[in-house]
């Protein structure tokens, strides 16, 4: 199957990159290189683009499709956790605009043996990167009752958590749970009938939570978003592109407190801590996708993009 991704909210991110013939660009999340084309399109000779993936399928498409730029580009196989080193062994270390487009591509879910979707049956997997060890199959039938509780909760946001934890340890008993197909009836039984007509897909929230926690996601874009913006030159910037609210949370929160880092009690007259601001929030609400792009890419309807810029004080 070939590597296949709508990128979502493609205009909006590239006219929000500003971006500068002769700058350089980087993609954390490459994928099959939508943005990243359009990036590299608009660069001039002494332009460049870096991108970072994680998922060999995705380097490979990238490759492809971004060929005709030649040695413009350059595509490293890492997690975008490691910007910072990735760019410094390019010597790169200050950059014009960031881009990431979080969470799982159409390739990935489409890719049935890759174990992302509830709507097709194949090994419990849900990798990001394939040279890791742990999968999802290891977390279903490893973690404690009580960890599986809390991570449906968390990342899932599932009010049914400790119903569904309870009823995947009781089944695991019995047997080990090995697909998908199994783990989403496992899923069902545990959530009411009602609940289960109305509610959407009973197994979304459930596979979302256990997704995040074997790729670290949470984790990996909290570490991130202040590398990131100390990469950025001057009049530099990032966009980030979320799809739940659990990701969308930490970049607002991280934008804000790079815009205003103070940490001075509000009644103090003048700043005293010393810490100084990075830099502006450009997008005050986060931009969504239009009507029109929703009816034609489904899976951008959840999406929010999020804008930084670098300013040096």
């Amino acid at each position: 199957m070939s590597f296949e991704h709508k990128s979502v909210l493609l205009d909006e991110t590239i006219s929000n990159l500003n971006i500068k013939p002769d700058g350089i660009y980087v993609d954390g999340t490459l994928g099959g290189g939508g943005h990243a084309y359009e990036v590299c399109a608009r660069l001039k000779d002494k332009g460049r683009f870096i991108g970072i993936d994680q998922d060999e399928a995705a380097i490979k498409a990238a490759g492809e499709k971004l060929k005709e730029f030649g040695n413009k580009v350059t595509i490293v196989r890492s997690n975008y956790n490691d910007i910072k080193q990735v760019l410094h062994t390019l010597e790169a270390d200050k950059v014009d605009g960031i881009l990431l487009d979080l969470g799982v591509s159409s390739y990935q879910l489409d890719t049935a043996d890759r174990g992302f979707s509830y709507m097709a049956d194949a090994p419990l997997d849900m990798r990001m990167d394939q040279r890791q060890e742990l999968t999802a199959k290891d977390i279903v039938n490893h973690y404690s009752e009580m960890e599986l509780y809390h991570i449906i909760k968390d990342y899932g946001e599932d009010r049914f958590a400790k119903n569904i934890a309870k009823h995947i340890v009781r089944a695991r008993a019995n047997k080990e749970v090995e697909t998908t197909f199994e783990l989403t009836d496992i899923i069902k039984a545990a959530i009411p009938m009602k609940q289960r007509i109305t509610g959407g897909h009973p197994a979304k929230k459930t596979f979302q939570a256990i997704r995040i926690e074997l790729n670290k996601e949470l984790e990996v874009l909290k570490n991130s978003l202040d590398e990131m913006i100390d990469s950025l030159n001057d009049g530099g910037r990032i966009c980030i592109i979320t799809f739940h609210s659990l990701e969308d949370r930490i970049v607002k929160n991280s934008f804000r407190r790079n815009e205003n880092p103070c940490t001075c009690p509000s009644d103090f007259p003048i700043c005293v801590c010393g810490k100084q601001s990075k830099g502006k929030v450009i997008t005050r609400k986060p931009i969504k996708p239009s009507e029109e792009e929703i009816e034609y890419n489904k899976r951008s309807k959840s999406s929010k993009l999020r804008v930084f810029e670098r300013e040096f004080k």
